[in-house]
Formats: C-alpha cells, sequence, structure tokens
C-alpha cells in the first residue's frame, strides 16, 4: 500500500528517448522504476500525474480532459510486440475543470496517452493507477512564456499532483540515421558523441546556477544546440516543469545517460524538494524494470 501525499511533490521532467523503451527498458527504464518507488516512499503516491508532452501539441493551452486513456501509438516502423502493450490509466476530469480556469484553457473531453507520456508512466506506476491528464504543449511559445505557463501550475505541488514533462535533452534523430558523423549504424551503446557531452553538460551546468536567462536563450548560447535540437520540441517541456519548481530553485540533474551516441537521457527534478530527490534517488539502487 502506497502512502498518501506527506509534502510538496517537485515537478519532474523525463528523456523519453526511442519508444523501444517501452520494450527495452535499458538504465533508463530502471531509473524511473527507481523514481516511482522513491517518490512512493518519500513522499507518497500523487492524486494525480499532470502531463506535458513533446509529443501533444496545440496552438494554445489544452487539457485532455477524458474519464479514460489508452496507449496512442504514435510512431511507425516497430517490431509487432510494441503495439500491443498497453497503458490504461484514469483520467482526472475534475482536475482538468480546475485547471481550466486558471489557465483559461479549453478542456477536450477525450482520453489518450502519447508514447511520451505512456513510455515513462510504465515505469513510474506500472499499474496505471494514477490519473493523468495531458496538458498540450505549445511548440511556438518560447522557453520564457512555457516558464510563465509552469509558474501557473507551481501550487499543484501542494495538492499532491505530479508534475511530469517528457520529452529528450538532446534530440536530433538523423544523427542516428542518415548523418551520424561517425559512420555505420547507430548502437546502444555507442560512445557518446562529444557534442552531445558538451550540451548536456552546459545545461547542467547553468541550471545549478539558476542561470536562466542562458537556459532560456540556449539556442543561441548552449554549445552545439541547433545539432543536438534541430527543432525544440523535445526541449520546451522542460521550461514548464521549471516554471512549477520555481526561479528561486536550482533544477537538479537527478539522472544522466546517453543511448546512440547522441540521445540524451537526463532527467531533472524542480522547486524546493528537487534536491531532496537527488539524494533520496543517489541514495537508492535501481531496480529491475
Amino acid at each position: 500500500m502506497t502512502m498518501p501525499i506527506n509534502r510538496p511533490l517537485p515537478a519532474l521532467f523525463v528523456s523519453h528517448g526511442s519508444p523501444m523503451m517501452a520494450l527495452e527498458p535499458g538504465d533508463t527504464g530502471a531509473f524511473l522504476c527507481q523514481l516511482g518507488q522513491t517518490l512512493d516512499r518519500e513522499w507518497g503516491r500523487p492524486k494525480a500525474v499532470l502531463a506535458v508532452s513533446a509529443h501533444t501539441t496545440a496552438r494554445s493551452p489544452v487539457l485532455l480532459g477524458g474519464a479514460k486513456h489508452e496507449a496512442i501509438y504514435d510512431f511507425g516502423g516497430f517490431p509487432q510486440p510494441l503495439y500491443e502493450l498497453r497503458y490504461d490509466a484514469p483520467g482526472a476530469p475534475a482536475l482538468a475543470q480546475q485547471l481550466s480556469e486558471r489557465l483559461n484553457a479549453p478542456v477536450l473531453d477525450r482520453g489518450g496517452l502519447d508514447h511520451g507520456i505512456w513510455t515513462a508512466l510504465r515505469y513510474l506506476y506500472p499499474d496505471a493507477d494514477v490519473p493523468v491528464l495531458p496538458l498540450a504543449l505549445t511548440p511556438m511559445a518560447s522557453p520564457v512564456e512555457l516558464m510563465a505557463l509552469g509558474e501557473q501550475l507551481a501550487g499543484l505541488a501542494n495538492d499532491g499532483v505530479l508534475v511530469l514533462a517528457t520529452g529528450s535533452i538532446t534530440h536530433n534523430l538523423r544523427l542516428l540515421m542518415t548523418q551520424r558523423p561517425w559512420g555505420g549504424t547507430p548502437r546502444e551503446h555507442d560512445a557518446e558523441m562529444p557534442e552531445s557531452a558538451a550540451f548536456r553538460d552546459w545545461f547542467a551546468a547553468r541550471s545549478g546556477e539558476r542561470d536562466w536567462d542562458a537556459l532560456s536563450h540556449y539556442r543561441v548560447q548552449a554549445p552545439h544546440a541547433v545539432l543536438m535540437h534541430p527543432t525544440d520540441e523535445h526541449l520546451l517541456p522542460w521550461f514548464v516543469a521549471a516554471g512549477v519548481g520555481g526561479r528561486d530553485t536550482a533544477p537538479r540533474r537527478i539522472f544522466e545517460a546517453v543511448t546512440f551516441g547522441c540521445l540524451g537521457m537526463d532527467a531533472y527534478a524542480f522547486g524546493p524538494q528537487a534536491a531532496a530527490l537527488q539524494a533520496a534517488v543517489t541514495q537508492g539502487q535501481p531496480q529491475s524494470a
């Protein structure tokens, strides 16, 4: 039995990488299992998850307030067993109506979890027993605007709602397919390319310094930013979670990994509880997925 929420939850950003993580958890899946167990043990089971993903987008904020969700297979060309996985989670219609007023955002009576959401949640909460409310990302918005959106959601941590942003800390699929500078077929455990390491390290360092100006202008300040993010929708959810956590507390990188040499799988925690979560995760041992 999980404990009820006993202190404000940190906001999270996790990198979901390839949809194949749902079948082949690797180090990231093991970490997400450990993360879910740590949250349950130290904070308690959330009342709901507000999910912001790179793969559910709209021109302005929209809430998917359906009573039920199931996995959406918004990808192609993968092995058949991936399309047979299910993640049937309850929705959060009441929370959707509450946030609709706060965000001036419409509620669609519709369910469905994109792969950025359900591949992470199947390790965090494998029983699919936590209600989920997707909030569509506005990929045309700037990092500053998305942080402001997150700031409107800051009180959710006190209400037992976990804000989960998913994307990828680096995301250039072309490097995996047609323009791998080192040649050959990509392999999961390829050595990381220097440009990827430089970008990830810059982002972690600037986060530790709470350098919000540099982070918000990462495309012109971070090393190899355009190479690592030809388009930035996979990084933008990070800024929503950062806004939830607030500017007074430094984001904490609580997990770092790279697959295929350039696909960063880092995870971050935000808010006053971020340091406590980082310590708890560091002390724990990853569990088998």
